[in-house]
């Protein structure tokens, strides 16, 4: 997080934009710094601009013309969410497509998993050309390293869905990620009443200790649970140490299961990780409806497994909003503009330098099987017919699923 530079202009520069305020003039130099708008043809969109028919990319699209290099965008892995592959690139493509920028000033990678990856590809992206830089890093140490390589390059970053802590970014965007947490816990709560759990007996599986996002889900979950727990509503019964790889997360079920096979029901951080512990719990003959757990992500398998009784509800992130959001960060500051106020919504906090960094931040949704069509398929995010295959039809059915 930098604060933000202010740049520092001859006098004569001076006179001369002066002059030309009625024309925009402004500066879109490599440096990446901002300069405050100076007339009203440049665009101003605001958080809740965006839509699933992209129709606020196209209103900025005179930034195009005003920046210069190429926008690059590094997501961090596949194995953590399918979403990186399936939605993140091609809705920031497709932003970046209806914004303005050509194919040839569009990058977008994937470090699969490899820190070293990751800082290699900015390297080689700031080379390149890369005036703006758009990260997901895996984690903070290699998110700061990069944004130390491109600040003394002179390229603004913008933190992608998770915060760099340490970090000197320029922008972060993300949903409300302590929402986030308080829907799967709300969500939880739901569920253990409307399934007749008793003496819910309660397992807690974080998401990797080195995610600031599985901290801030942890907020908000924790603030729903700790009361329960505290008041011996609930039991807290194990608390793994926490991964976003599923295997791992799927030994760490079991081991805390075969010591306490009194669990039943689980706070899960995502769908992927709770994919191989529900159907460990299937192979164990736990029937539906009977051992809620929760996930997040709103994938396939895990809205398959809510429809069908096996879990309580996903949190769904409109991931569409969130690359439109960076995308409209990205041209203002490729421009040399510096983002209205109106889109910048809110702020996030650095824990590690106490700095509040400047935010968009999205509403994540509870989806449960009564508002999968209302949501996900509503919005193609899953098509129906994937998830009413065979055999799941009975189940769309009943929820009347279709699409």
């Amino acid at each position: 997080m930098v604060f933000r530079a202010k740049r520092t202009f001859a006098l004569s520069a001076v006179a001369a934009c002066a002059a030309l305020v009625a024309a925009a003039c402004g500066s879109s130099g490599s440096s990446g710094t901002s300069s405050t708008p100076t007339s009203s043809s440049v665009p101003k969109i605001s958080a809740s601009s965006f839509n699933l028919s992209f129709s606020a990319m196209k209103e900025i699209k005179s930034l195009a013309g005003k920046g210069k290099g190429n926008v690059a965008a590094i997501l961090p892995d596949t194995v953590s969410s399918t979403r990186y592959v399936e939605f993140d690139a091609p809705y920031l493509k497709k932003s970046m497509e209806l914004a303005g920028l050509k194919s040839s000033q569009i990058v977008i990678q994937n470090a699969l998993g490899s820190d070293a990856t990751e800082y290699s590809d900015a390297q080689a992206d700031i080379t390149k050309g890369a005036t703006v830089l758009i990260m997901d890093p895996l984690d903070s140490g290699v998110g700061a390293r990069i944004e130390s390589y491109a600040k003394s390059h002179g390229v603004p970053v913008i933190d992608y869905d998770r915060l760099t802590l340490g970090g000197s970014r320029k922008y972060y965007v993300s949903f409300n990620n302590v929402e986030v947490g308080t829907l799967l816990g709300k969500g939880l709560v739901s569920c253990i009443s409307s399934w007749h759990v008793s003496k819910p007996q309660v397992m807690v599986m974080r998401g990797a200790p080195t995610d600031n996002n599985a901290t801030l889900f942890y907020q908000g979950y924790n603030a729903v649970l700790a009361p329960l727990f505290a008041n011996k509503t609930y039991t807290d019964v194990a608390n793994p140490a926490g991964t976003w790889d599923p295997p791992t997360a799927l030994t760490e079920f079991q081991a805390a299961y075969t010591a306490h096979p009194n669990i039943n029901a689980v706070l899960m951080p995502n769908d992927e990780n709770g994919a191989p512990i529900i159907h460990y719990l299937q192979t164990k003959g736990i029937k539906a409806g009977t051992f809620p757990v929760t996930g997040q992500d709103a994938t396939l398998t895990g809205l398959q497994n809510i429809i069908s009784g096996y879990q309580c509800g996903t949190v769904y992130k409109p991931i569409y909003l969130e690359a439109q959001a960076a995308t409209a960060l990205a041209m203002y500051l490729r421009a040399g503009l510096t983002p209205p106020s109106s889109l910048v919504n809110g702020s996030a906090t650095d824990v590690t330098t106490h700095v509040s960094v400047p935010s968009i931040l999205e509403q994540p949704e509870w989806v449960t099987p009564s508002t999968v069509n209302s949501t996900v398929i509503k919005d193609g995010f899953v098509p129906a017919s994937q998830l009413c295959a065979a055999p799941y039809a009975a189940d769309c059915a009943k929820y009347g699923i279709s699409g």
